[in-house]
């Protein structure tokens, strides 16, 4: 038997055909289904469902009670805020079996996602967005956007620190923690250095 390299806690189910990074946590009650990747140093918390063929890149931190459902991409250094969930079928009726017209949603690279928040599927999350809690996303969300609400819509943009950015009129911005600048040009984010 193979040595693994990953913490599992004793009541965790991992199912078979597993790929799991080294160093990843996966705590109490949590459900790994086959097929699913997942990357180095990830966390997975209390009473997660991660459903069959989910990937999920290195450093991703699932909080409590989040379900992640087939067709759904999370890049490295992505945060799933406690019990939000995703998606999968944008029609469902518990009478019609839609396994075969599940639809993808990718996460970018940093991108956070708050409690209680839903992800309809379909819908991808850009580089270091940042869902609010309790929000509901039901369209395309751009690199840097900070969205709320239910629909969740647009307030602002942040950096990759997380922090909100305040652009001077030539569209240019200077996150205070990190020295990064950004500029915003045609209602889109680009980080410059």
């Amino acid at each position: 038997m193979e040595d693994k390299k990953y913490y599992a806690h004793e009541t965790a189910v991992i199912d078979k055909d597993c790929s799991i990074g080294n160093d990843t946590k996966i705590w109490h009650f949590s459900h790994i289904m086959s097929n699913c990747i997942l990357g180095v140093k990830c966390n997975i918390g209390q009473n997660v469902v991660i459903s069959p063929e989910v990937i999920l890149g290195n450093n991703v931190k699932v909080q409590n009670n989040v379900s992640i459902y087939t067709g759904v991409i999370c890049e490295d250094d992505v945060f799933l805020g406690p019990s939000m969930v995703f998606t999968n079928v944008i029609n469902p009726r518990s009478a019609i079996n839609r396994r075969g017209e599940y639809t993808k949603t990718i996460v970018k690279k940093g991108a956070s996602i708050g409690a209680n928040a839903t992800i309809v599927c379909g819908n991808d999350i850009g580089e270091y967005a940042f869902i609010g809690a309790g929000s509901v996303v039901v369209k395309h969300v751009p690199p840097y956007a900070l969205l709320v609400g239910n629909p969740a819509r647009q307030i602002g943009w942040v950096g990759e620190y997380g922090h909100k950015l305040k652009f001077n009129e030539s569209g240019i911005a200077i996150c205070k923690e990190s020295k990064q600048t950004y500029k915003l040009e045609n209602n889109m984010v680009y980080r410059i250095n």
